[in-house]
């Protein structure tokens, strides 16, 4: 009967699994249908469109690309920010700008993690929060946190089943049996993960439904050819991928060697 005791945790992991991630479709939907009562379907401001598209650092990456298009800071190739006009234009590049520190001169990715976390970038998370258009972050009840659930319980229950078929003493039961018993968790775990990704995919990472539909309609705007606003969002849309610049592009994938000189 050891098998039992395998044959226990598989359903309980299915089970509980499951069982969060309808919870946070449910979530999502009634958020959803809030956001619509409320009339949220408005336009969206470029950091709130990085916000939605790729979290904090989006916006950070935004605000750095923004300011260094302008000639208000210097970003090498090499991975170092330098401040050329210390006059943040908005508190996400007041953010920046502090981030980098009273030198004027940091590397890109410890500036762009700093200011990703300042209080500006959380108030603009609240704000979407609120509105219905951003997913709560700060939890792991969503829907993309259920999915990753369900997807390791499915694995937990494979490992489990095969772990008691290939057992060496002997069982009550036939091997056959044995298999259909831990086959009733794998295909529920495996049902959910179909029903989800036919009713709730893309799943949301950062924006919720009714965020979504907005950054579907920004996407669907007419993209004027060379012109600023135009790539700023497909910037802060697609992140530092959608850069066409090389040295901008450099300056964002700059990795040190191991053991190179690390002040500029």
């Amino acid at each position: 009967m050891f098998w039992v005791l395998l044959l226990l945790p598989a359903w309980a992991f299915a089970a509980i699994a499951c069982t969060r991630l309808c919870l946070a479709a449910v979530r999502a939907t009634a958020a959803d249908r809030a956001a619509r009562a409320h009339g949220h379907d408005r336009d969206l401001t470029l950091y709130e469109t990085a916000f939605l598209s790729g979290g904090p650092s989006r916006v950070a990456d935004l605000a750095m690309v923004r300011m260094a298009r302008q000639r208000r800071l210097l970003l090498a190739h090499t991975g170092w920010a330098t401040v050329v006009d210390p006059r943040g234009r908005d508190e996400m590049e007041r953010s920046v700008i502090g981030a980098i520190g009273p030198q004027g001169q940091s590397r890109i990715a410890p500036v762009r993690a700093a200011a990703a976390g300042t209080e500006a970038v959380q108030r603009l998370a609240d704000r979407l929060i609120a509105a219905g258009l951003a997913v709560p972050f700060d939890t792991g009840t969503t829907v993309a946190a259920g999915v990753r659930q369900v997807r390791a319980a499915a694995v937990a229950v494979l490992a489990l089943g095969t772990t008691a078929l290939l057992m060496p003493t002997p069982v009550d039961l036939p091997r056959f049996q044995m298999a259909m018993w831990f086959a009733l968790p794998l295909v529920l775990t495996l049902s959910c993960l179909a029903i989800a990704r036919v009713e709730v995919h893309p799943y949301p990472r950062w924006a919720s439904p009714a965020g979504q539909r907005l950054l579907g309609e920004v996407a669907r705007r007419p993209a004027g050819d060379g012109d600023e606003g135009s790539f700023l969002i497909r910037l802060a849309m697609r992140g530092v991928r959608a850069l066409n610049e090389p040295e901008l592009r450099a300056a964002f994938t700059h990795r040190d060697a191991p053991g190179a000189h690390r002040e500029h």
